[in-house]
């Protein structure tokens, strides 16, 4: 992989345009989890040492494109940022008609409110791309999470840009990944978790076969479970049972022995534990029962290497977070080099305070899963096909 990166350039006195992931989860105007404001402090503090006149920019949300949102403004993230940066932030209003501040600016960090107030943005409109690439001297892609998109201030923008490169974050996603998918220490434990088997199918058969374990949870493993038994009335997929099967037949992917169920999907609803070929029809299934969780923390325990994707239960419920805490606790006391990534994921590690003990938190969801799928993202395709020459 062939790609230019923040380290290999000269940023001094650069208008150095920075595209960020920073769509954190918000509540009444507050920031609930910092992790990928955190993130991205790196790129940034590394840009303003080496001379470079920052400015910032990302997405928040799904607003609707032309219309300015106040609940999805960055404002609250230029807050933040004012704590804990020595240069004063400031967030810009309306920037695609102001390039006269671009040019001259200097001794404070810019960023551009929400991209997806824009027009186009989303559709990867080249007149837009344009525009943002005239704000600044190097574009640099440090939003991993956003690669398998080929929105404007992600792909477009490269199209038109004097130089594209990208930021330290970018690399460490890509490097860790690509180590554990090429070359992992054995034995290698994968763990995935989620709703459904449908939407991360190719990740599993690819994982299957890369893994000496392959360890499943949620409502996919509610499909697993019902190629030979009831699951009652909890999240499965008929349609994949057969495919759960051949998975199973196939590869090492111990199945549950036992869950905690409940009557209903509810935070108050209570939990008990049943074998799995017991699942009545009003029953759903939650979470892992302890001999389960028991089972599966033996496997990982003695893991080298752990990919991590989606908590096993229900643990935004109290009553059924207990096996993904059993898994976590396993997962960490295992000494084995752990990546873990996915939203859910992440507010389960943050959850349970464990951040500090995870070898690599990726920031990407949709581009963390293509990325073990072994499907190419689209930056990063875009990317290696830039040649510069420089003298």
């Amino acid at each position: 992989m062939s790609i230019l990166r923040i380290e290999n350039l000269d940023l001094f006195n650069k208008r150095v345009l920075i595209r960020l992931d920073l769509n954190v989860p918000m509540k009444n105007g507050r920031i609930i989890s910092d992790k990928r404001i955190k993130l991205s402090l790196p790129t940034i503090k590394y840009s303003l040492k080496k001379g470079a006149r920052v400015i910032l920019f990302s997405h928040l949300g799904r607003p609707i494109e032309g219309i300015y949102d106040k609940k999805y403004s960055l404002l609250p993230i230029v807050k933040y940022l004012n704590k804990c940066m020595k240069l004063p932030v400031r967030l810009i209003y309306n920037y695609l008609n102001k390039e006269n501040i671009f040019n001259n600016f200097k001794n404070e960090i810019l960023v551009l409110e929400n991209v997806r107030f824009n027009i186009g943005e989303t559709k990867n409109n080249n007149f837009l791309s344009k525009k943002y690439a005239s704000l600044c001297d190097i574009f640099v892609m440090d939003a991993f999470a956003t690669a398998h998109r080929k929105n404007s201030s992600t792909y477009g923008i490269i199209n038109f840009a004097k130089i594209s490169c990208i930021g330290l974050l970018f690399y460490s996603e890509i490097k860790y990944l690509s180590k554990v998918l090429s070359n992992p220490v054995r034995p290698m434990i994968s763990i995935v978790g989620g709703a459904k088997i449908s939407t991360k199918f190719n990740v599993l058969n690819k994982l299957a076969k890369i893994s000496d374990t392959l360890i499943v949870g949620g409502g996919i493993s509610n499909t697993f479970i019902a190629i030979d038994h009831n699951v009652g009335k909890s999240l499965y997929e008929p349609s994949f049972v057969k495919i759960a099967k051949k998975l199973r037949n196939k590869y090492n992917i111990p199945i549950p022995v036992d869950c905690r169920v409940g009557k209903k999907f509810s935070e108050s609803s209570l939990s008990y534990t049943k074998n799995v070929c017991n699942i009545n029809n009003d029953e759903e299934i939650m979470d892992y029962g302890d001999n389960t969780a028991k089972l599966m923390s033996n496997i990982i325990i003695k893991s080298k290497t752990i990919l991590w994707n989606g908590p096993v239960g229900v643990f935004e419920f109290p009553n059924f977070r207990k096996g993904t805490e059993i898994i976590i606790n396993a997962i960490i006391n295992s000494g084995a080099f752990v990546i873990a990534g996915g939203g859910d994921t992440i507010s389960a590690i943050e959850l349970f305070g464990v951040s500090n003990k995870i070898s690599y938190i990726s920031s990407g969801g949709g581009s963390f899963l293509k990325f073990i799928e072994g499907k190419k993202l689209p930056v990063i395709s875009i990317l290696e096909k830039i040649k510069y020459n420089f003298k």
